[in-house]
């Protein structure tokens, strides 16, 4: 889920996966770190038991942390452990898709319909008014079956970790909504668009979604720490996931469902491993050139700037446009910011997520992690 409510392969693959770790830091990411710091501590005063943070200008790399990894024993948060990076997912799906219609095995101008008969057919909605590219840039006109107060309810009560969640019922309550408008025409983030992305991606390979992510992108980047997790249990030096209750009560929600979430939202990575996907994924290091411009095609969001691409957000800031993401899952958010070729970049996750937007903690790091980017 998306937490803000404003919101071929080969050598080159090689280079790009080199870890950014052990490079002494440069003037500028130096001063990067420290804005990325302040904000971190401030999160955690505000809330957050735990963040950590990488800025990255190059080769040029240094990591933030304030807090806790673990709330209960106070381990103290460490920038190499992994954590869930909810909608951060949605880009590598994306990759994927856009992967297969780089060999010819699908288009994006496809509809929905052609490679999911009967899955979005009711009297207010129809698969076959739907393009693939919709799906993925949030110009269904799809409800978010996140809407479902029922749905909603299960999932955040995570009374049921290892629960199945039938993925046509997900579909199946957000077209129970009104559509935000017609297809083409609106951009309304919807988890739902993804949830189908998945399922078009199993029926156009006869493989489950999560093995071809790891078989596309994972293995030949050599993220070794990222996973599209099918169970609800973490590595065991994992940022523990946290949720407050009105405020007063904390849980601990590490292990939680990602049945719910799959393709919408279910992978675990680290700041490392992010920061290398995105610089591969911005630079070409995995589409085509043909590919590579139509993820950066952004459909307008607003009068500022801001635009979706498919899986990523574009959005200007006071040094220039920049792309990024935000993931909001049970116990975890975590952003981004990546300039066009891949160079600057800031990635940041907080052990602590309720599933409403604004918190200050929220504020406080992704504030930082603007100024950071426009520190480097």
């Amino acid at each position: 889920m998306e937490s803000v409510r404003t919101p071929v392969l080969g050598a080159a693959l090689a280079l790009l996966a080199t870890t950014v770790a052990a490079v002494p830091a440069s003037a500028d990411t130096a001063t990067a770190a420290d804005v990325l710091q302040a904000g971190a501590e401030l999160g955690v005063s505000d809330g957050y038991p735990g963040v950590i943070g990488l800025v990255r200008d190059g080769d040029d790399a240094e990591y933030v942390h304030a807090g806790q990894n673990d709330w209960f024993t106070g381990v103290p948060a460490d920038p190499q452990s992994p954590f869930r990076i909810g909608s951060n997912t949605k880009a590598f799906v994306a990759t994927v898709l856009l992967q297969l219609e780089a060999e010819g095995r699908l288009s994006l101008d496809d509809t929905v319909a052609e490679w999911l008969p009967g899955v979005v057919d009711t009297e207010n909605y129809d698969g076959a008014d739907i393009t693939l590219r919709q799906l993925l840039n949030h110009t269904s006109g799809l409800p978010d079956h996140f809407q479902d107060l029922a749905v909603q309810a299960r999932y955040s009560a995570n009374l049921d970790p290892w629960g199945y969640w039938d993925r046509q019922g997900l579909v199946d309550a957000a077209l129970a909504f009104a559509a935000p408008g017609a297809p083409g025409e609106t951009y309304s983030y919807s988890n739902t668009n993804y949830v189908l992305a998945g399922m078009v991606v199993e029926s156009v390979t006869g493989n489950a979604v999560s093995d071809e992510v790891r078989q596309r992108i994972i293995e030949p980047l050599g993220l070794t720490r990222t996973s599209f997790p099918t169970e609800p249990t973490m590595p065991e030096d994992a940022m523990s996931g946290h949720f407050w209750i009105g405020g007063l009560v904390i849980r601990d929600v590490t292990v939680s469902n990602v049945e719910f979430m799959g393709a919408a939202g279910a992978m675990v990575s680290t700041l490392d491993d992010l920061a290398t996907f995105h610089r591969a994924l911005l630079t070409g290091g995995l589409l085509p050139e043909a590919q590579l411009a139509q993820l950066k095609d952004v459909f307008p969001i607003n009068d500022e700037g801001r635009g979706s691409g498919l899986g990523v957000i574009r959005m200007q800031t006071e040094c220039g446009p920049a792309w990024q993401h935000t993931g909001g899952v049970l116990g975890y958010y975590t952003l981004w910011l990546a300039s066009d070729d891949g160079e600057r970049q800031v990635v940041a996750a907080a052990n602590e997520m309720h599933l409403l937007s604004g918190t200050q903690g929220q504020q406080d790091v992704a504030t930082a992690a603007l100024d950071a980017y426009c520190a480097l």
